[in-house]
């Protein structure tokens, strides 16, 4: 049956991206969920060579979901469908794929004083889970894959997206932390360890929220990635230097920080100048 035969290519795509092309496993989670409920609701048929994979009944399936929500689905079958067309050699026509258009939303950084109030009054583990995420930029599923033996004195030494390495200078401020959580915490293998095993993205998601909440702020740990390259870039840090310390592929990817940071220049003027008191 083709229903069952593209479900098998479904799997066989998500180990794919798990083994070889080193995607994150809450990335592999999202792109499984978008191809089983694309695969429920649309039927692929076969025409002589030709596999017709027509993706409207999947479309309306979900209209009401938030845009951002269907354009990540929408790029999971297309890599779907790209990896059948490359890798298995299939030729496929994808019907009902038309591109959705996204207003970009730049990034809330959260302000310096509330991230050095809440590290002033943290325990020396959320200390450090903070430190990380803010003082190096990491994205959390780094950090939780952290190793105590890619940790030195200067540097450390991130597996970041892709199975791609970069390293990081490390504050002797941030290392001297790590070398008191470690005294204290004995982590043997990982940095962040519970039961002797790596904590996962979410056991450190709930530490960082709820000691956030804990000053009445909400924040998640891509925000602290968000407020490390825009403090560093407000403070006159290179954005060549912020887009490789980030692990982006191209300096575009950031450049959004930078749209950011004139926003803030433009707000600020705005209550300066004695000209702008009224507008």
């Amino acid at each position: 049956m083709i229903q069952d035969k593209f479900q098998d290519l479904a799997k066989e795509f998500l180990g794919y991206l798990y083994d070889i092309r080193g995607y994150s496993k809450h990335s592999i989670v999202t792109y499984e969920v978008a191809l089983r409920q694309m695969l429920s609701v649309s039927q692929p048929r076969e025409e002589e060579t030709l596999y017709i994979l027509d993706i409207t009944p999947f479309r309306f399936a979900i209209v009401k979901q938030h845009k951002k929500t269907i354009v990540k689905k929408l790029s999971a079958i297309r890599s779907f469908v790209k990896y059948m067309q490359e890798q298995c050699t299939m030729d496929i026509k994808l019907i009902g794929d038309e591109a959705i258009k996204v207003v970009a939303s730049l990034p809330k950084p959260i302000e310096e004083q509330y991230i050095k109030e809440v590290l002033a009054q943290s325990t020396i583990q959320e200390q450090l889970l903070l430190s990380m995420l803010y003082g190096l930029g990491l994205r959390i599923s780094e950090l939780s894959g952290l190793k105590l033996e890619a940790i030195k004195a200067q540097w450390v030494r991130i597996e970041g997206k892709g199975n791609k390495t970069r390293e990081l200078p490390l504050l002797l401020s941030l290392y001297q932390l790590i070398t008191r959580y470690r005294q204290s915490y004995a982590p043997k293998v990982y940095l962040f360890e519970k039961s002797e095993k790596p904590m996962n993205t979410a056991q450190l998601r709930y530490i960082l929220t709820k000691v956030f909440k804990s000053h009445g702020l909400k924040v998640t740990p891509h925000q602290l990635r968000h407020s490390f390259a825009t403090h560093l870039l407000n403070h006159g840090a290179r954005i060549a230097d912020v887009s490789e310390l980030l692990g982006h592929e191209t300096m575009a990817t950031t450049q959004v920080y930078t749209k950011l940071g004139s926003l803030k220049k433009r707000q600020d003027y705005m209550k300066a100048h004695p000209l702008a008191k009224g507008d």
